[in-house]
């Protein structure tokens, strides 16, 4: 009788562990799809920004017809992209054309010095400051997420359970990646 409850005991010590780490992996998962969402949240921002800079730039910039139609050719693949992935490279495309379109803009003064310009500008810096946070936050959550379905004990559980690990949100910009010249 004692050998079958101390038997008793360790499988119901065994399930609790089970259902503990199956708990602990739907955490991390909804972690990862919360700070997604913060993401989202923050490009959906940055796509309605981009209507009312190209409306701004537009009468300004007639002969640069090329530079507006990529940014607006940019935004809309952003925004039908699908996966982690094809997202990101979207979003690497956007922020090229949005370089190349402020670019031009620095060769007009006065829309330079259009207020409307500015405060869309300035909106679209404090975008991109949001939209790196929480791709920072992302990041952190599937790294946490991601090791919990790769680490014992609790990888068993995660396969038995279909946890599959989640991908980074990478921006590749290969530009972002290089140390900027210093010259005197």
């Amino acid at each position: 009788m004692t050998i079958l409850l101390v038997l008793l005991g360790v499988v119901i010590a065994v399930v609790i562990a089970l259902v503990a780490i199956y708990n602990n992996l739907v955490a991390l998962r909804q972690s990862v799809e919360s700070a997604w969402s913060q993401i989202d949240v923050q490009l959906k921002r940055r796509y309605d920004l981009i209507p009312n800079l190209v409306e701004t730039v537009k009468g300004y910039m007639a002969h640069e017809k090329q530079t507006l139609e990529s940014v607006v050719q940019a935004r809309s693949q952003a925004m039908q992209a699908g996966g982690i992935a094809e997202k990101a490279q979207a979003e690497t495309a956007l922020t090229q054309s949005l370089r190349g379109l402020f670019a031009v803009v620095e060769r007009y003064p006065e829309l330079k010095a259009n207020t409307t310009m500015a405060t869309l500008q300035q909106e679209l810096a404090t975008t991109e400051n949001r939209i790196a946070m929480a791709r920072q936050v992302y990041n952190e959550n599937v790294m946490r997420y991601n090791t919990a379905v790769s680490t014992i004990p609790s990888n068993f559980v995660a396969s038995l359970g279909g946890f599959k690990p989640a991908e980074f949100f990478a921006i590749e910009d290969p530009s972002q990646r290089q140390v900027p010249a210093v010259k005197f």
